[in-house]
């Protein structure tokens, strides 16, 4: 095989984590940034804060910027403004998908963080204009956001030999969940000593300069890469021979028949429903419950995130471990990975909610349970490329939509079920959200599959007839 250091592909890698990790700051600095941007009294009932943990929030009152515009947005407009990112994200999955593969995905993944970033500068102009222009920015951002990870699924069929899938995919995806890491406690930060409206500039315009970055360094195949090796060329291009189709048209009716594909569907649907859940309301449940205020301490609810890190990039070199020196079977690995990722975070996540009122346990196991979630880049995640190459960004399109539908449901379900904020309530969101994993598993452990796909080959039709 062809050195891995400072080759073509592993520099892909690289700049597409640079990507993700904007992608995902760009996404979640609302969320910190909203709590500056509403003015004190609306955003929340003191009576509501349950009294089942004594209060141990000792935080020193340092005197704070508060140049920022304070607006009056209940409640529920909070929860709007939250959730049109998503409403934007679903509309352009498939298309994203299927652009891909017709214009490649270089373009595509440049040009959606680059509108991401672009809307991102407008935010604070928006905000002033009215909530509905605000709303409309961030769905608009969510478009962009949505051609994304098809369009990356998309450029890795033509770039990963497939015994390194899992630590190149790995690689770059892992960006999203540093993005998170950083950028909640930094945009606390920056709130904090600067100004709401300098959160949205700074990431914005650091989107603006990954994309010159982008533009000039990558290319969509191997083929047209200007400065490849001879040698790292052949090397890909000869891993991926049999794999990948040369027919024009995409094979809906088969592909939509297929089970393994739905197998992906479940089991990215159900990973997603306690992804978003704790994503969204984990600073709820820690404020209202352990009466522990996460806002004052950002860098508590970026530790799951960081944890997921780490375990993304070292279960992606197992993963190939395990396949190259060890001969263990792709769909064996996809399995184990998946079960390990889905039903860990289910464990953790009951156990979360009978602790009582012990805020470093709920801390430790809410943390666990993110951390393991990382071996799903190495199971379902990547499981797209393994049985259909050259639909692969198409499939991602696919399994995105639905998995989409839990960042919009999730969370609105939580809110619903946890009106008295009482720790019963919140242990039925847990139960919930388990239950979801360990099904999600379960199909997939059923159902999946390593193997490229027969209507996914070139030639598929001759078969038929």
């Amino acid at each position: 095989s062809v050195p891995a250091c400072c080759s073509a592909r592993y520099n892909l890698a690289v700049l597409a984590c640079f990507g993700f990790f904007l992608l995902y700051a760009l996404r979640v600095n609302l969320s910190v940034a909203l709590v500056d941007m509403v003015e004190p009294n609306t955003s929340s009932a003191k009576n509501a804060t349950s009294n089942v943990c004594p209060e141990h929030s000792s935080s020193v009152n340092v005197p704070r910027n508060t140049t920022g515009e304070k607006y009056s947005w209940d409640a529920e407009t909070q929860g709007w403004i939250l959730g049109s990112f998503f409403y934007g994200y679903i509309i352009t999955q498939i298309p994203g998908g299927y652009l891909a593969s017709k214009i490649g995905g270089k373009l595509l993944l440049g040009f959606g963080i680059f509108g991401t970033s672009v809307f991102t500068l407008l935010t604070p102009l928006a905000a002033n204009l009215g909530v509905g222009y605000l709303i409309a920015v961030r769905a608009l951002e969510g478009l962009g956001e949505g051609v994304t990870f098809p369009a990356m699924h998309s450029m890795w069929s033509s770039w990963a030999p497939p015994l390194e899938r899992s630590k190149l995919l790995s690689i770059s995806y892992a960006g999203a969940q540093l993005g998170t890491v950083v950028s909640l406690p930094l945009s606390g930060l920056i709130c904090y000593y600067m100004n709401w409206v300098y959160v949205f500039y700074i990431f914005g315009a650091l989107g603006v300069l990954w994309w010159f970055f982008w533009m000039l360094l990558v290319s969509d195949t191997p083929e047209t890469h200007k400065s490849i090796s001879h040698a790292e060329r052949e090397y890909i291009l000869s891993s991926l021979k049999d794999q990948l189709s040369t027919q024009k048209s995409v094979p809906w009716r088969p592909m939509l028949g297929s089970l393994p594909l739905w197998a992906i569907v479940v089991a990215h649907f159900s990973y997603n429903w306690t992804f978003y859940t704790l994503l969204t309301l984990l600073p709820t449940y820690m404020k209202e419950i352990l009466r522990f205020d996460a806002q004052e301490n950002g860098f508590l609810s970026a530790l799951p995130y960081f944890g997921c890190w780490l375990c993304i990039i070292l279960s992606g070199q197992i993963a190939d471990y395990l396949r190259e020196k060890q001969n263990f079977s792709t769909v064996c690995v996809r399995k184990c990975f998946t079960l390990i990722g889905m039903i860990g975070p289910a464990v953790f996540l009951v156990a979360a909610g009978f602790i009582g009122c012990n805020y470093a346990l709920a801390v430790a196991f809410v943390t666990i349970s993110t951390t393991l979630g990382g071996f799903c880049t190495s199971g379902y995640s990547i499981n797209h490329l393994d049985i259909a190459p050259s639909y692969a960004g198409i499939l991602l399109g696919i399994t995105n939509s639905f998995a989409t539908i839990p960042g919009m449901v999730g969370p609105v379900i939580a809110k619903n079920l946890t009106h008295n904020n009482t720790v019963g309530e919140w242990q039925m969101v847990f139960y919930i959200a388990a239950s979801i994993n360990l099904f999600g598993a379960i199909f997939f452990a059923l159902f999946a599959s390593g193997e490229v796909q027969d209507w996914a080959v070139s030639g598929y039709h001759l078969h038929r007839n």
